[in-house]
């Protein structure tokens, strides 16, 4: 049985819509299925489970298994749900969560990644690095789309906007719980810590001489990577730019003014991903080379 929602445990949970208070308690809010199943199956850290009755009977294995889990499931009204979710169509589920960043140090120093790209390694081959990029669903999608694409981690630095925040964990899609993520380094110790560990600094800029499918960037891409994007309206400024090893622009071959940031992220962190799964993969379809035959046993 599940027991109806308590005016404490809701006033904690209402708490968790706010940034400050969110990093006081090192827990934020993750509504809907995908994400809380994703929190669940990653073993996060989920404290409480509020529902209602209609997402109760459409998703009664998931409400089950969340209770199974130890968690705390409570009962709410649509319109509780509403005010905790602030989504125009509540989805009927919002589970609190702990916060899951980790610190810089575990990605440059490959302590977070296990396998990436198919291939085991010892450090980050691919990393995404947000500099004061602001818009929630923006930063979501890039997490989102770094996630597809195999990366290794992604960093939200310096004034980026909270990972935690609702829009963007809606965004997200469960990719939140998926890659180790990094929230608040400067963006110059960040630079220098993943440049240490092996990776290549790429900053996205459309005014760059160099573009995306220029030979030269292609054989960049192979090799060990962190893609450095802006902000939405300006880009990265001169002093952002100047902390990469290189600029690159993504060519534009219509008549578009640019693209968006979570398009042009797309396009980079897979360009990046086929170059080195490429590389990976002529390493293990090489054969061995085998040992010439000596002369006695060329002779006889």
């Amino acid at each position: 049985m599940y027991s109806s929602a308590s005016t404490a445990r809701l006033k904690a949970a209402r708490r968790l819509t706010k940034r400050a208070l969110r990093q006081r308690e090192r827990a934020f809010l993750a509504e809907g299925p995908q994400s809380i199943s994703e929190a669940l199956a990653t073993r996060a850290c989920v404290s409480d489970l509020f529902v209602t009755a209609p997402a109760l009977a459409n998703h009664a294995d998931l409400v089950a298994a969340a209770a199974d889990a130890g968690i705390d499931v409570q009962m709410v009204s649509g319109e509780t749900m509403a005010e905790l979710a602030q989504t125009v169509t509540p989805q009927g589920l919002l589970a609190v969560c702990g916060f899951v960043d980790v610190p810089l140090d575990s990605i440059a120093n490959g302590v977070a990644n296990g396998v990436a790209n198919g291939v085991a390694n010892k450090g980050p081959t691919l990393v995404t690095l947000l500099a004061n990029v602001r818009d929630p669903g923006n930063a979501g999608t890039v997490l989102r789309t770094a996630d597809a694409a195999g990366a290794d981690a992604v960093v939200f630095a310096d004034a980026s906007v909270d990972p935690y925040n609702g829009k963007c964990v809606r965004a997200s899609a469960g990719s939140l719980f998926h890659l180790p993520i990094v929230v608040g380094p400067r963006l110059p110790e960040t630079v220098a810590a993943l440049k240490r560990s092996g990776l290549r600094i790429l900053a996205a800029d459309g005014r760059a001489g160099v573009d995306l499918h220029d030979p030269r960037a292609q054989a960049m891409l192979s090799e060990p990577t962190a893609w450095l994007f802006g902000n939405e309206a300006w880009g990265l400024p001169d002093d952002l730019l100047a902390l990469a090893d290189e600029s690159v622009a993504v060519p534009i071959y219509g008549r578009a003014e640019s693209l968006n940031l979570a398009a042009a992220a797309a396009v980079c962190l897979y360009a990046t991903a086929a170059a080195q799964r490429a590389v990976a993969q002529r390493a293990v379809a090489q054969p061995a080379v085998r040992p010439a035959a000596s002369a006695s046993v060329a002779s006889a």
